[in-house]
């Protein structure tokens, strides 16, 4: 998409989410609006609604109100207020929201020079509905076209996200530059709820939670710890052939060495509260990299030994709000791909370009066709606070990883306020084969940590020198990862990462020892294999092993017990083809092998 054509799409979700919220003013005349945004694929608007509850069937009452307002070609008007008659009009409206955001303007202006800076706010018309409202919009409500837009759903949405607020309701709608997009969009949609890997992961028995055990604490089945295991193998091999090294440390520490991280205070809402043990503080680890730097001080450095690649597979926890968790996209327990790689300035860039293209091997690995890259960059406004102190070292770095995304030619944007705290960072989003977006790998370039934990090494001329570390995690957590995987295979996994490969199906009683005998011998060759012996019919054996999306499916009756041929069906295969016994378990063997 072009950018002028993205700008384009971008106003015309902001202003229907204006568009949106005059409707709803015709049709409930007591709603307080709080904000409504342009988002990815579409808007919001959180509203008020006192004790009236809407329902989905409403959404199409709104939205044949905004299909009128579109009609009517009415045009959005821009005005402006002090801050103090502002302040007076939404008083006398009460309109509760907007005067909380306009007192919140005040102080903020209060806060940075002592006198107000915010000296006017601005408010569009459209029609009888007057919005206090940054901006910018469409000319007129006629320029949206119909068609090109929908009501999606209802959602509850604490007021500024604090679960201490009032829960207020959100309607989402989403909106496309043209009717077709918005349609193929909607049967994106309706395929990604057929892939949702909630209802694939328990279908497929790969994962579940527990009450008992604590909300966003994933429980990993048998056939999930398969998946879990083959990840971390692959990605095991990889790194040992680019000269990795593997530490292990432990899941709590002492509070000191978050202070020195960094990460207390700027991660502490992401902690788990501390426990007192032996009269001191100690945290459950959210992240590995304090423990890594630890390592690389534990001993003197020399420029020799750059770059230093160490890689855990450690077990980190992290406090999510209740209301953010979900499935194996956002969880509390995640075992991560990490590693951190300790550089000479000199190696920054090669070193960078390898993880990128290591990213790059593992997405094509798992058919991921489109990738785009973020630069995700600091705040210069928030400079001692979200983001260490560090102005011309955030410059010089940011500018690093433009000039290696430049270089490789990749499809990059940029964005502000999205950085680690101790540095910039690569943020990578990939597509499934249905184009759902999804954010996974990261790399950061941090050069903060390594002077808060004073890592050096001895260079050329003698003189002690600091290394960067980069942060690099392709996998990613495999909680997610593998949320990913679900929906993107829709649980037919490769037959490397099935957690069943060969699914073995006796016609009867008297074919289940045969069969028994059969499956030891795919084991005896690493193949995962399962015998379904149960006293049903074979037509619903069958059923079962394909809704389990097996790779091969083997039905063994009395004329496979007497031949050294199999019955072999293929996943998404109706018939079934026949082959020798041993030529079958070395086709097998192949796909495992070469993945």
């Amino acid at each position: 998409m072009s950018l002028e054509k993205n700008e384009k799409l971008e106003l015309t979700r902001h202003s229907l989410s204006h568009v949106m919220a005059a409707a709803v003013l015709k049709l409930y005349p007591k709603a307080k609006f709080a904000i409504g945004p342009a988002v990815d694929n579409g808007f919001y608007y959180d509203l008020d609604f006192a004790k009236e509850k809407l329902s989905d069937s409403d959404l199409a009452k709104i939205e044949e109100e905004m299909k009128a307002i579109i009609k009517a070609n009415l045009p959005f008007e821009k005005s402006e207020l002090p801050v103090a008659k502002a302040l007076a009009r939404e008083k006398k409206s009460g309109q509760i929201y907007k005067l909380e955001l306009i007192q919140d303007l005040k102080k903020q202006g209060d806060a940075s020079t002592g006198s107000a800076q915010v000296k006017t706010v601005s408010y569009y018309k459209l029609g009888e509905f007057e919005d206090l409202c940054r901006g910018p919009h469409l000319k007129s409500s006629g320029q949206i076209q119909l068609g090109s837009f929908k009501l999606e759903k209802l959602a509850g949405a604490y007021w500024r996200g604090d679960e201490k607020n009032k829960m207020l309701t959100r309607i989402y709608g989403l909106a496309f530059s043209t009717r077709q997009e918005l349609e193929n969009y909607l049967k994106m949609i309706v395929e990604a709820e057929k892939r949702d890997h909630r209802k694939l992961g328990k279908e497929l028995e790969i994962f579940t939670f527990s009450d008992e055990i604590g909300a966003g604490l994933p429980i990993w089945l048998p056939k999930g710890a398969i998946l879990r295991e083959e990840l971390e193998k692959l990605a095991k091999e990889k790194e040992t052939e680019l000269g990795y090294q593997r530490v292990s440390t432990p899941l709590i520490t002492k509070e000191d060495l978050f202070y020195k991280s960094g990460h207390l205070p700027h991660y502490k809402e992401s902690m788990y509260s501390p426990m007192e043990i032996d009269g001191e503080k100690y945290y459950l680890k959210p992240m590995n990299c304090p423990f890594h730097h630890t390592i690389y001080a534990s001993k003197p450095r020399s420029y020799r030994e750059l770059p230093l690649k160490l890689a855990e597979y450690g077990m980190c926890h992290r406090y999510e709000k209740s209301g953010e968790l979900q499935g194996l996209f956002r969880v509390r327990a995640m075992m991560m791909n990490d590693a951190h790689i300790y550089v000479r300035p000199d190696q920054v860039k090669a070193e960078i370009k390898e993880v990128i293209e290591l990213h790059e091997y593992y997405y094509k690995l798992f058919g991921v066709k489109t990738i785009k890259y973020r630069l995700s960059k600091h705040d210069p406004k928030d400079l001692g606070g979200k983001y260490v102190n560090l102005p011309k070292a955030w410059e010089a770095n940011e500018q690093i990883l433009r000039e290696v995304l430049q270089e490789l030619k990749a499809d990059f944007y940029e964005a502000e306020n999205e950085a680690a705290f101790y540095g910039p960072k690569i943020d990578i989003n990939i597509y499934s084969v249905i184009g759902k977006e999804y954010t996974l790998g990261t790399i950061q370039l941090d050069f903060a940590q390594p002077q808060k934990f004073n890592l050096t090494y001895i260079d050329k001329d003698g003189k002690d020198k600091m290394p960067y570390c980069i942060h690099r995690a392709p996998l990613s957590v495999h909680e997610r990862f593998i949320g990913f995987l679900i929906e993107h295979y829709a649980g037919a996994f490769p037959v490397w990462l099935s957690p069943v490969q060969v699914k073995i199906v006796s016609v009867g009683a008297t074919h289940v020892e045969f069969c028994k005998k059969l499956a030891k011998e795919f084991i005896e060759n690493n193949i995962r294999v399962e015998v379904d012996e149960t006293d049903e019919t074979v037509g619903n054996k069958i059923r079962k092993a394909v809704a389990e999306k097996v790779p091969y499916m083997l039905v063994v009756g009395d004329r496979e017990m007497n031949s050294d041929k199999l019955a072999v069906r293929d996943r998404g295969e109706k018939t079934t083809r026949e082959i020798a016994k041993r030529e079958f378990m070395e086709e097998v063997k192949e796909k495992i092998k070469n993945r």
